[in-house]
């Protein structure tokens, strides 16, 4: 007996993408299109746009692509929340209907034909398919330098993440119903899929370049996400800070010892250069310590406050009805919506 084709949903998260959003979403139906004729999917299957309380026209233009398409629908953020708690929501809406969902950016950079390799590999038995770049010749020299640091600081900071890896992956409705038991308000994806387990794959593409607009993670937010990985993640900065510690009390130690010394030699030569240097110098690694514990501090405090970690003000096409609200708490169960 033939096994019955998955239910496919793409889950695209949209920022003012207005200049980009009415090229990429013909790309994207005619990718899920070819994916029906060629009975690797089921007509069930759809292209979900998450609005991300954009200031532009990308809300309207959702709305009336869904009402031109069967398969597109769309939800929209009550206000901007960031690409992860959008990629969030889009990925928690569809765990219901589908049997299995590739999230995508809208930019097209990414290989939309890559798809398919990813529904093999599913097919195959993989739960979890990440999309790996298999080459940055496209990237300016800083741009490939600071992303590849990225990806090795977090390695070296203990963050189980996949290099080269950003958001573009399947993810089978079993792995998506296991992210939903994952509570926390401060979100890193790329570290969160793999702690899920089950059985991965990588699939190889080429990332090209973007088609139009402007990209809206330059360095600043790089660095940005990079931090909230680290200490979403990891508790190694800790440790270091432990480490730093016994080092800088062994070298006051010994400082102590040589003042000794000097001291009872009468060698002793009064100046303040050197107490100038010793006390900045404690004075700064005191003050990186205590940063680094109030961002970890900080986090804690975002997480027992349990605030909502997406809040959808409105949905259309797939037979929703725009009226509709669902929040995204951490610890409540979502509900469940008609197809």
């Amino acid at each position: 007996m033939k096994n019955p084709l998955p239910v496919l949903y793409l889950v695209v998260p949209c920022y003012n993408e207005q200049n980009i959003l009415p090229v990429t979403s013909k790309l994207f139906e005619k990718e899920i299109f070819n994916l029906i004729q060629e009975e690797k999917i089921d007509r069930k299957s759809r292209i979900l746009f998450v609005n991300d309380g954009s200031t532009d026209c990308t809300w309207k233009i959702i709305c009336d692509l869904s009402q031109k398409s069967e398969y597109i629908c769309g939800i929209s953020q009550s206000r901007n929340r960031g690409h992860q708690s959008s990629l969030l929501a889009g990925l928690m809406e569809v765990k219901d209907l589908c049997d299995i969902a590739v999230s995508i950016d809208c930019d097209g950079q990414d290989d939309i034909h890559a798809i398919g390799e990813m529904i093999t590999a599913f097919q195959d038995g993989n739960e979890i398919v990440y999309g790996v770049r298999s080459k940055r010749e496209t990237d300016t020299f800083f741009k490939r330098f600071t992303a590849e640091g990225f990806y090795k600081l977090l390695n070296w900071m203990g963050v189980e993440i996949v290099f080269n890896h950003a958001d573009y992956r399947l993810l089978s409705s079993r792995v998506l119903k296991e992210l939903a038991g994952f509570k926390e308000v401060n979100l890193f994806l790329r570290g969160m899929i793999p702690l899920i387990g089950f059985k991965s794959t990588i699939v190889y593409y080429e990332r090209m370049e973007r088609i139009a607009g402007e990209s809206h993670y330059p360095l600043k937010k790089m660095l940005s996400l990079a931090f909230d990985g680290i200490t979403s993640l990891s508790i190694k900065p800790i440790h270091m800070i432990t480490g730093m510690g016994f080092g800088v009390a062994l070298l006051s130690f010994i400082g102590v010892v040589w003042s000794v010394m000097v001291r009872f030699t009468g060698a002793a030569v009064s100046g303040w250069a050197s107490m100038t240097c010793i006390i900045c110098f404690i004075g700064g690694i005191q003050l990186i310590c205590m940063g680094i514990i109030g961002e970890y501090i900080g986090k804690i405090y975002t997480e027992t406050k349990s605030r909502p970690r997406y809040i959808i003000s409105s949905r259309v096409g797939n037979g929703w009805a725009d009226t509709r609200c669902l929040s995204g708490v951490a610890g409540q169960e979502e509900e469940s919506h008609e197809q």
